[in-house]
């Protein structure tokens, strides 16, 4: 089994908080998305780019890429140029700073065979630099406390620290397709500490596959998730309100309920999706049959309904404006600018429940309005 497959960094966050789904998940298949491809070539892009940016040789890939578009183009271009910004205020402090791409990180003395490749790490005196780049746009990944990030900055610690005066490690999650970019600087005294309090001794655990299971927002990408009785256990727990209308219930215990709803509504989409793949090799489930969902009816070929048509006389196609997304690929995001920017406008969000730690501000409702009035 190959080490980063028991311990990675990518699935710190996970093992961390429960370390036994670190061996349940080493032994389950993980088969590449098409997202994760996408974001393969995203990662080889973006090293091209940064490697022109600061002066280093550097072969376009752009060819032999499979996902690649005008919006990688554009993300690869902010990320080349968010990291040179980075480099030269290095430069300020340290007249030699080294700088690394994507370079393989050993944080072994920590974590088992632990081993990952930072995207961007920048060394001089004063202050560390991790910048790592999620091409993703479905989740928004925070900085703050990410233990994926710390772990790459104890590797590059493992490097260079001694050689270079080090006070600060700033990690920073760069996800343009999100807008987010996310920094969390910390003390590399406190680094250290967390690393021999924290991520050692529950590395040794995970890597042992001992510990207690346990469920919570880490469970996302776990290869387990579908069948785990403790994430099953954690989630029926709202099955002691019977579902009960919410005029029966008080605002505390919807206030539970809102905690875990959307874990609870991802839980059963998992267990839908396993038990239709497992039906689907044979399973048969009590009371469920498979059959032919809905569809709709779909031309056989095109261009020839569109000659059909044409030659009929009438205009087989509808004009529609491009929407922004697809416009800002045609024109570029500074014409678009230039050109479209004064029309353009943002309509205010509907209104939606979040934890107060939604770094989004609040908004005024009916009632903050009554009462400024």
């Amino acid at each position: 089994m190959a080490a980063h497959a028991i311990l990675s960094a990518s699935a710190s966050h996970r093992w961390l908080n429960c370390p036994p789904s670190a061996r349940l998940c080493a032994d389950k298949e993980d088969p590449a998305s098409e997202y994760a491809l996408q974001g393969t070539d995203a990662h080889t892009l973006c090293e091209h780019k940064l490697k022109k940016a600061i002066g280093m040789k550097s072969r376009n890939p752009t060819n032999n890429l499979t996902y690649y578009d005008e919006e990688m183009e554009q993300c690869a271009e902010e990320y080349a140029q968010y990291c040179s910004s980075v480099v030269e205020d290095a430069k300020k402090i340290c007249k030699d700073p080294v700088v690394l791409i994507e370079q393989k990180l050993d944080f072994s003395k920590y974590v088992p065979e632990g081993f990952g490749t930072g995207d961007c790490v920048i060394i001089g005196d004063g202050t560390l630099y991790v910048i790592d780049y999620k091409h993703g746009k479905g989740v928004e990944v925070s900085a703050q406390n990410n233990p994926q990030m710390m772990c790459y900055a104890l590797g590059t610690l493992n490097l260079f620290d001694g050689i270079y005066d080090i006070t600060e490690v700033s990690m920073t999650i760069f996800q343009p397709r999100r807008e987010n970019v996310s920094t969390f600087v910390m003390k590399k005294e406190d680094l250290y500490s967390w690393a021999d309090t924290i991520l050692a001794p529950t590395a040794q655990l995970a890597f042992k596959g001992e510990g207690e299971f346990k469920a919570g927002n880490h469970c996302q990408f776990c290869k387990a998730k579908a069948t785990c009785r403790k994430r099953a256990e954690y989630n029926m727990e709202l099955a002691k309100y019977d579902f009960e209308m919410p005029s029966t219930l008080d605002d505390t215990e919807i206030s539970v309920i809102l905690e875990k709803a959307d874990e609870l509504v991802a839980w059963v989409t998992d267990i839908k999706e396993y038990a239709l793949a497992q039906a689907m090799n044979g399973t048969h489930y009590d009371g469920f049959k498979i059959v032919e969902g809905r569809s709709n009816r779909k031309y056989t070929d095109e261009e020839k309904v569109a000659e059909t048509v044409t030659k009929a006389g009438h205009n087989p196609y509808e004009q529609r404006l491009l929407g922004i997304t697809a416009m800002t690929s045609l024109l570029g995001k500074t014409k678009f600018n230039e050109l479209l920017g004064n029309l353009v406008y943002k309509p205010q969000g509907k209104p939606t429940l979040v934890p107060e730690s939604d770094k989004r501000p609040e908004m005024n409702t009916a009632k903050d309005d009554f009462s400024e009035n």
